[in-house]
């Protein structure tokens, strides 16, 4: 193995070719971004500057931006020809975790619509 190649996996640009710099630089601005939006979050979360009820859609904006550079800048998925296979699993993902969430809230409303009041709780205990 040569010394160019050393420590590089199958697949990658050797070190010092011009691929290998544009990969890293598109992780930094990547890490950049991130770590921009997380500290963004903080600020948000902690500061009395923003009107209180914008919060928690302030935070979830933040959150959709944050996965979605992880999406482009770490794991380069994105809308090329060669990259149809990522769309679809992400979709499905997509689907999957959506599926999970309204599931659940469902069963919460449903549970809860159900529950016996505790006065009547109360009563039977006596």
């Amino acid at each position: 193995m040569s010394k160019t190649h050393a420590g590089t996996a199958p697949g990658d640009p050797p070190s010092g070719t011009p691929e290998a710099e544009e990969g890293l630089r598109g992780y930094l601005i990547g890490l950049g971004l991130a770590i921009l939006l997380t500290a963004t979050s903080f600020f948000i979360a902690t500061t009395s500057l923003v009107w209180t009820p914008s919060i928690p859609i302030a935070i979830f904006v933040i959150a959709v931006a944050q996965m979605g550079v992880h999406l482009v800048f770490f794991l380069h998925i994105t809308t090329g020809e060669d990259n149809v296979n990522n769309i679809m699993a992400l979709a499905f993902g997509i689907l999957i975790v959506m599926l999970l969430i309204v599931g659940s809230l469902w069963i919460m409303s449903h549970l809860d619509h159900n529950m016996m009041p505790v006065s009547r709780i109360m009563q039977m205990q006596r």
